[in-house]
This record gives C-alpha cells, structure tokens and sequence, in this order.
C-alpha cells in the first residue's frame, strides 16, 4: 500500500499545481481550452506511456513530464512569437536533447557537477514544498492541521502505520475535512470527457531559435533532468541516463506536434515515489502514476475540471508532507561532507528565483556553485 499510495501522491501533485500553472499561461497568452485539452494529452497519456515503459523495464520509477520553467517561459515569449514559431522553438529544442542522449553525454554532464552541489540545488527546489506545507496552515489551519497530525500519528505509532501508508492515511483525512467543511472549489460546468489533441505545424525563425531553444535545453538538461536523476540515484536507484535523456528529446518531438512543450524526467514526482519503502519495489508506485497519468490525459478536460476542485492548502500540505523526507535527506547529502560551501551557494541561488536570459535559477546555483567550490579548492585531499 505504501507504494499505491506514493503514486497516488505524486500523481494528485502532477495534476494540480502543474495544470493550474499551465491554465494560467493559457489565459495570460491567449491559448484555447483545445489547445490546454491538446497539451495535457502529451504531458500525460504519451508522457505517462513512455514512463510506463521505462519503470516496466528497469523496475524503477523513472517518470517523465513537461517542463513547468519551459512552461513559463511562453508568458513572455508569446509577446513577440506566433505560436507555430514556438513548436519551431519546441522541435529544434527535442533535436538537440536527442543529440545529447544519442552521443551518451548525460551521465558526462552529471559526473561533472559534484554530488553535494546538485543536492544543495535540489534542496533548494523543494525548499518550496516544505514552505508550501506551512503556509497551508495560513490558507486552511484546520485542513493542514488534521493532514499533519495524521501523519505524524501514523509515523510515530508502528501499529497504525502498519494498517495503511502515513501519506495514504493524510490524504484520505484532507478529503474527509474538504467535504465536510464543503471548501471544494467552483471550476464551473462539467466539460467534455475524451481528450481530442491537435497538431500544429512549426514556422522556424531566428528569433524562436534563440529566444526558446538553448533556454528550453538548459531547463531540461541541467535543471529538470539532473533534479531528477539526484533524487533517484539519492534513493538507492541508477535511472540510466542517456536512455531517458533520448527518451526526452524523442518525447519532445511528438510533444512539440501537439503544442506541447519539451518533456524532461520530473524532479517532484519521482521524488514523491521514492520517498519511502524498500528502493526495488517503488516501481509499482511509479505503475501506479503511470496508470493515473495515462487516464488523466485521455480524459484530460474533465479530470482537469475534477483536479482543481481540491483546495490549494490540500495540495500545498501532501506535496509537503510527501517530500519531507527527501528535502532531509537532500540536506543531509549537500552539507554532509565536501563541497559544502559550493552546496550552499547552488541552495541560495536556487531559492532567489533569479533568472537570467531567459535560464532559471536552479542552473545558476549548481554554475555557481561549481565555481564557488573550485576557487575554494573545495573536495581537494591535500
């Protein structure tokens, strides 16, 4: 049951925050409910198959999706781009991460970073969702606070931990507040069911290149597929790199046709997955997401509508609570040891949000971090 009930977290996580991120840029850029309906097809039917596939073959959760920083990256894109020159933007971008995983260069890139520095990066991402379980008891004290208490509870009392997962028991305790106290929001009439996506044909243009592609790659490659790959080889797993690096860049190819942007192996949700339970069998988790993502996109507008019912506070508060022990152990794993001070550089500069042309701030931190350490001689033995 523990790892159901990690895929089931993962996969409420995966279908809220991220979509809601995605309805936003829809109605800031003008994007059409077919087009979100078309976006949440790739992002989760086709993402979720070929996850399905890779945590079948290697018994690991090894779970792919779109990039949420790519994702934002359209608010300010759109002003001077057409669309079809951001599916360009999106193809060319699926070619190089192709290229990349074809010629075995990511696990090259990864070695190069040292371990402590990308695990200060990834404390410093979900930093966040530890934040974001406590300001849950700003928005609704009593749904955070009954979430938590039966967390804990289950954590602490062998017994009742042994009856049912403690995420498991918070989740079912969250939905039982949110129905009583009746705080399930308004998302107006029921759509349609079935999920109808659409292609879109590329226009390529110099500006596109330059203003999507490398920003795009960067995201993917040093952001969200190394976030990934920590939080996994951090758990005990060795998620093979080049492999989903190329499943990334083929992946982004058909996303890019249904205008959707560059998949990437996602940080939160395998981290969610691997978060608890003995490491070689948290694939049934990943089975589990996969099997809920696979649904969720075939049937995307309505499991949309259904999905953004569920309270802000409820999601802030699993996602925290689901994520507790991996932002632990990525302190421990960042300040363990060497490279100490580079690792706190890549958790500040992660936590700013700085961002510049048009790159987030997680890859900042580990450009950062790496030079920090270097002239410091940090990891030296003489």
């Amino acid at each position: 049951m523990t790892y159901i009930a990690n895929g089931i977290a993962a996969f409420l996580f995966s279908s809220t925050g991220p979509v809601a991120i995605i309805l936003s840029v829809a109605a800031v850029t003008g994007l059409d409910d077919a087009h979100v309906a078309s976006w949440l097809f790739g992002g989760f039917t086709i993402a979720g198959a070929v996850s399905l596939w890779f945590t079948l073959r290697y018994r690991q959760p090894l779970v792919f999706a779109w990039t949420i920083p790519g994702t934002i990256l359209l608010l300010t894109s759109l002003d001077q781009l057409t669309f079809a020159e951001a599916v360009g933007a999106y193809l060319a971008t699926g070619v190089l991460i192709l290229a990349v995983g074809l010629a075995g260069l990511s696990g090259r890139m990864m070695a190069l970073v040292p371990k402590p520095i990308v695990m200060g990066m990834v404390a410093g991402i979900f930093l966040d969702f530890g934040l974001g379980l406590v300001g849950a008891f700003g928005d609704s004290p009593l749904l955070a606070g009954v979430m938590v208490a039966v967390f804990v509870a289950a954590t602490a009392i062998p017994r009742l931990g042994r009856a049912a997962p403690p995420i498991l028991l918070a989740l079912l305790a969250g939905t039982a507040v949110v129905l009583v106290t009746g705080t399930l929001r308004d998302t107006g009439p029921l759509p349609g069911l079935i999920t109808r996506p659409q292609v879109f044909l590329p226009a390529f243009s110099l500006q596109a290149m330059f203003e999507l592609v490398v920003p795009l790659a960067v995201t993917v490659l040093a952001i969200q597929n190394a976030q990934g790959f920590a939080v996994l080889s951090h758990a005990g797993h060795k998620p093979p790199m080049d492999a989903m690096t190329t499943a990334c860049g083929l992946g982004s190819l058909v996303l890019a046709m249904i205008g959707a942007v560059s998949m990437c192996v996602t940080g939160p949700s395998n981290a969610i997955l691997s978060s608890s339970g003995d490491p070689p069998r948290q694939y049934i988790g990943g089975i589990t997401y996969c099997v809920l993502a696979i649904i969720f996109g075939t049937f995307g507008t309505f499991m949309t509508w259904l999905a953004l019912k569920l309270p802000v506070a409820f999601i802030a508060a699993l996602g925290g609570l689901a994520v507790m022990r991996v932002l632990e152990g990525a302190f421990v794993a960042a300040f363990a040891d060497r490279h100490t001070t580079g690792a706190l550089v890549a958790l500040l500069v992660t936590v700013s949000s700085i961002t510049l042309f048009n790159i987030g701030a997680p890859f900042w931190g580990l450009v950062f971090g790496v030079m920090v350490s270097w002239l410091l001689k940090e990891g030296r033995t003489t």
